[in-house]
């Protein structure tokens, strides 16, 4: 059974020597919002890559929004902690403490994805699985390392950006545990299929010490060996993750015409159930209005319904006994899935989401092959070590020190780092510069 006072200050409560107004987890927060990595977030794809519509979400509004909602499901949550636990009150914690680690861990969430979206994903993974040039990596590689490789994560890179000294982010404990939803790496094969927590992995090979000395500090319990039970509030930085990008994925779709304004408001108004009022709504003219009051009365429903069956599964949780997604057993699970039908099948497959997540594909797998091979070349190749091959290596930035020897996989996740960690508009014009499509000057 998990413990909250672990959980929560594995450390103890450290006030900063030089700003006492400040706590660790608002430290945190003002950390990740003023990283590189987060601030790339502004140009990166949500559903819609490269978007010509100011209204339609990058994955910078994306995760504000839901570290928002992260934070309102914290301190709801955090109230109810302190009232059935004295014991942490005792330990200065208040509400806006838990909200404050749930609101830091949803914004960093997808601070590890790389270009043009779960597309990005798919083509990084794809191109060491299929690619000539990628698959020469594998007689260089462990079988671990290759599982990393060819199973490329967003969440798994996200916590190595976030434990990564040179990005300086040096987040809390609880923060830190809060994100990583998929607390095994991509080749444990203990994995429970019917366990949310071991969906997918939450972190690489090289940084399985990182989360091992973070568990064991936290007293979060093992599944099997490199496998760990949730951090709790994982639990409502995934919720606060799935109420938005069902919510707001179905709002950008229909201010992109492919979803009907009638049949987005029916849709909400099946969340919001009996606070709904159609003659209320009829008042505004706009429907980007009328979209904005029922989004916010939705979500409004969704973290009420999220905050009252975590507070019923806690103890559940706290055992490992529970490990689903909270909002597949909310009163409104069912229309969450009817939205997520819908975006399947007019959002996320319409044709101008396919055109460009085909184009993603190209661009990365076009990176890839071409600063790969130049790599493979340098160390392992000599021989083939072309001029072409010295005048791509010079374009990547010195500090990733891929030039001096080192393992394969050592410098496939830096070249994995300095690609994963571009905006599509800087992949798509190196890319360009690289293929000689563009040439500088001209």
């Amino acid at each position: 059974m998990m413990n909250w006072e672990k959980l929560l200050l594995p450390e103890g409560l450290k006030p900063s020597d030089t700003d006492l107004q400040r706590s660790q987890f608002e430290r945190d927060f003002d950390r990740i919002i003023f990283s590189a990595p987060f601030r790339n977030l502004q140009d990166k794809t949500q559903v819609f890559p490269l978007p010509e519509n100011d209204f339609v979400h990058t994955r910078l509004t994306h995760s504000l929004e839901v570290s928002s909602v992260g934070r309102s499901l914290g301190k709801s949550t955090g109230k109810f902690l302190l009232d059935k636990y004295p014991e942490l009150a005792s330990k200065k914690l208040q509400p806006f403490d838990i909200g404050g680690i749930v609101a830091t861990a949803a914004l960093a969430h997808d601070i590890g994805n790389p270009p043009f979206g779960h597309a990005g994903e798919e083509a990084i993974s794809d191109f060491f699985k299929f690619h000539v040039t990628g698959k020469l990596w594998k007689q260089k590689c462990s079988e671990n390392e290759w599982d990393d490789l060819t199973n490329f994560e967003g969440n798994a890179q996200g916590f190595r950006m976030l434990v990564d000294k040179k990005n300086g982010m040096n987040i809390s404990p609880a923060t830190l545990a809060a994100f990583t939803k998929y607390p095994r790496p991509a080749w444990s094969k203990a994995r429970g299929h019917k366990r949310r927590s071991q969906k997918k992995f939450g972190f690489f090979t090289s940084n399985l010490s990182h989360y091992s000395l973070l568990a064991e500090g936290m007293g979060i319990p093992q599944l099997a060996d490199n496998c760990w039970m949730r951090h709790p509030l994982a639990f409502l930085v995934e919720a606060a993750d799935d109420i938005c990008y069902s919510i707001i994925d179905l709002e950008d779709g229909c201010t992109l015409g492919l979803v009907s304004l009638e049949e987005t408001i029916s849709l909400m108004a099946e969340i919001i159930g009996d606070r709904y009022d159609p003659e209320k709504l009829q008042k505004y003219s706009s429907p980007k209005q009328k979209l904005a009051i029922m989004r916010a009365m939705a979500i409004s429903r969704l973290i009420q319904e999220t905050t009252a069956v975590f507070e019923e599964k806690e103890v559940a949780i706290l055992s490992g006994e529970f490990d689903q997604a909270l909002t597949e057993i909310i009163p409104s699970a069912e229309n969450l899935e009817a939205i997520t039908s819908l975006s399947v099948k007019k959002i996320y497959r319409s044709q101008p989401v396919l055109e460009k997540e085909a184009a993603g594909y190209q661009v990365l797998e076009g990176l890839l092959a071409t600063f790969s091979e130049a790599l493979f070349h340098f160390h392992f190749f000599k021989e083939k070590f072309s001029g072409h091959n010295k005048s791509i290596l010079r374009l990547l930035p010195e500090e990733l020190e891929l030039q001096k020897p080192g393992d394969a996989y050592a410098l496939m996740r830096g070249l994995l780092d300095f690609i994963s960690g571009m905006t599509d508009k800087h992949a798509l014009s190196l890319y360009r510069r690289v293929k000689g499509i563009t040439i500088p000057g001209t």
